[in-house]
């Protein structure tokens, strides 16, 4: 048993590309779980030669709390395995309930621990559990492959290792007797109230009277789940391409049947860190589309995201919660400077015969970003007249949503250049000039 164990840690190691430079840290609840987990990773530390610590997440939601504390910390110390603890405070009027809010406050804790990898001790029982709890809520195949062994770093993120979801509890139960580990038993968990205590106390079992192997196969199931989703995920990225890109080409994009689109749409909001729309906000902007003439416009919220059509091109984009406010310094701008700027930023580059005259930065004594004012002219060329922003902006292809959100520079109140329209030529630089040229990136992701 003992090598089995050790093996099939070591397996889930190995293919996620441990080794000497990496720093693990696990997650220490003091269940059998996680304090079977640390005792294996720690046998198999010299052999994979990477950094381990512990991390212990205090909720503050059991009178027991302190003792479970007490007791991380003095495992860790016979381990030889240095414990970073942190203290949270649950919401208790969470929507959906007290377990889901100590699990979101749990894991945004363990996200500020300076590791590559989180690692949990998530068993084939869990896993058996978590399909049930999201079959029951009416989960999509992605949320059907439950919990995967391996979640790479991303983006900032810590990367996941759930190296222990081959085997079951009675295995990790019968490790720690065999090696005389202790651990601790949180009261909680046998509180038929919070749901997937239901589960596993009640529903599971009796599905295992019928069906004996059911965690078994519940827990292959999700792995087979997880396959199918990610082949989902790569015709997405392949239907991504064939569309043109992030921006899709509208009419290469309506020859996809509607699950693709969905699937596509549903997979670019993932990409950007935003959880995918649900099924019927998806299905009705689908229809929308589809139903619009292709020169109208549309802007159709599907709750954090817009999914959004102009001039032959279809994207997705975050929906602006908050207003514009002005944003005011002293003196000109400098190569590389970046200002916030409505949920984006706008950055300042150092372009040759291109942006800002050098002289006008030099003599600016007040610079300013503001929203787009009534009545806004702009000069694109000499010898030229100005034109209304409304017109530059039709011109520049400029959807009429996102008009409202153009940041305008002013020096010394003066407009000196609109994002997406340019530089009054006033202000812009000559041909032979290094000059600065604003950047307007709306989105922060």
């Amino acid at each position: 048993m003992s090598a089995a164990l050790l093996d099939t840690v070591a397996e889930v190691l190995v293919a996620s590309g441990v080794g000497p430079h990496s720093r693990l840290c696990c997650a220490l609840s003091g269940g059998v779980d996680s304090v079977v987990l640390l005792d294996v990773l720690v046998r198999l530390r010299e052999r994979f030669g990477y950094a381990l610590s512990a991390a212990h997440v205090h909720h503050g939601l059991s009178p027991a709390a302190d003792t479970w504390l007490g007791f991380c910390a003095g495992y860790c110390r016979r381990l030889d395995v240095p414990l970073s603890s942190f203290r949270v405070a649950v919401p208790r009027d969470d929507p959906q309930g007290l377990e889901a809010a100590a699990r979101q406050v749990r894991h945004a804790a363990l996200q500020c621990v300076e590791c590559d990898w989180l690692v949990f001790g998530h068993h084939r029982d869990d896993q058996a559990e978590t399909l049930l709890f999201r079959l029951f809520r009416g989960t999509g195949l992605r949320g059907a492959g439950a919990m995967p062994a391996v979640e790479p770093p991303a983006a900032g993120v810590r990367g996941k290792l759930r190296p222990l979801l081959e085997q079951g509890r009675t295995a990790l139960v019968q490790w720690a007797q065999v090696h005389a580990i202790d651990w601790v038993e949180d009261e909680s968990n046998g509180d038929c109230r919070f749901t997937r205590n239901d589960i596993r106390h009640r529903i599971l079992p009796a599905i295992e009277v019928a069906f004996p192997a059911a965690s078994t196969a519940l827990a292959r199931a999700a792995s087979h789940f997880r396959e199918a989703s990610d082949l989902l995920d790569e015709l997405a990225a392949a239907d991504e391409l064939a569309c043109g890109g992030a921006s899709l080409e509208r009419v290469a994009l309506l020859t996809l049947s509607d699950a693709r689109i969905i699937n596509l749409l549903r997979w670019q909001a993932r990409q950007r860190g935003v959880p995918a729309p649900s099924s019927a906000r998806l299905r009705e902007g689908l229809r929308q589309l589809r139903a619009a003439p292709a020169a109208r416009p549309l802007h159709l919220p599907l709750g954090e995201l817009a999914c959004c059509a102009y001039r032959g091109r279809v994207w997705l984009e975050p929906v602006l919660t908050q207003s514009l406010v002005a944003c005011t310094w002293r003196g000109g701008v400098v190569p590389g400077q970046a200002l916030h700027w409505g949920g984006g930023s706008v950055v300042f580059r150092a372009v040759p015969g291109a942006g800002i005259a050098p002289s006008v930065l030099g003599r600016a004594i007040q610079c300013r970003l503001v929203p787009r004012a009534p009545g806004l002219r702009l000069r694109l060329g000499q010898g030229r007249p100005s034109r209304t922003v409304k017109n530059l902006c039709q011109e520049a292809g400029i959807p009429v949503w996102m008009r409202e959100r153009l940041p305008v520079l002013e020096i010394d109140g003066a407009t000196v250049w609109i994002a997406g329209i340019g530089v009054d030529a006033a202000f812009a630089c000559r041909a032979d000039e290094l000059g600065i040229l604003p950047e307007w990136l709306p989105f922060s992701f």
